[in-house]
């Protein structure tokens, strides 16, 4: 299972999450997960403190001190496994009416923004993002109050932001054939 496995959810009857929001008659089109580079500040901190911790334990020696030292970084590292979960259960879903985000592992709050109500949609993709393959997407609608404005750590910007663009501004066939 790579990234793209643990970004993309493909089928909705593998996600009971998603399930649980979609209304009976209403077809999933896009389900992702944000990019796993959301998570790379507690990763940092686990693994710079862990460095710390170790030198630190050298310092002080076995102790009560060293252990207040391990301690913390067992905290560290309580804390990066919660933000992995809670990663691991939040979405950003786009079906043929709405927008919607899931957030939360124990206290879940959903975002919904009618598709027929956003009146722009912006991409902004960092530098690190360029290369790393993620951005933030920025929601406009016509309401007063949204329930989501924007979503970062996106991944595939730009085959997303195509893919929403063409379904909240359909093109025009002249055509009838």
């Amino acid at each position: 299972m790579g990234f793209n496995d643990m970004m993309v959810v493909r089928d909705r009857t593998r996600s009971r999450t998603i399930r649980h929001y979609l209304m009976a008659d209403e077809e999933q089109v896009i389900a992702v997960r944000r990019h796993p580079v959301a998570l790379w500040r507690p990763v940092a901190e686990v693994f710079g403190s862990l460095i710390l911790a170790g030198v630190l334990s050298r310092w002080l020696g076995a102790g009560a001190a060293s252990l207040v030292v391990w301690f913390a970084w067992l905290f560290l590292v309580g804390r990066l496994m919660w933000r992995v979960l809670t990663w691991y259960v939040e979405f950003f879903i786009v079906t043929e009416r709405r927008l919607m985000y899931i957030q939360g592992l124990i206290e879940r709050r959903v975002g919904m923004i009618p598709l027929k109500k956003v009146t722009d949609i912006k991409l902004e993709r960092p530098i690190q993002g360029q290369f790393l393959d993620y951005g933030t997407f920025i929601m406009e609608s016509a309401g007063d109050d949204q329930a989501f404005r924007q979503v970062t750590y996106m991944p595939y910007p730009e085959q997303l932001y195509f893919e929403i663009s063409s379904m909240i501004f359909p093109s025009i066939d002249d055509n009838p054939d």
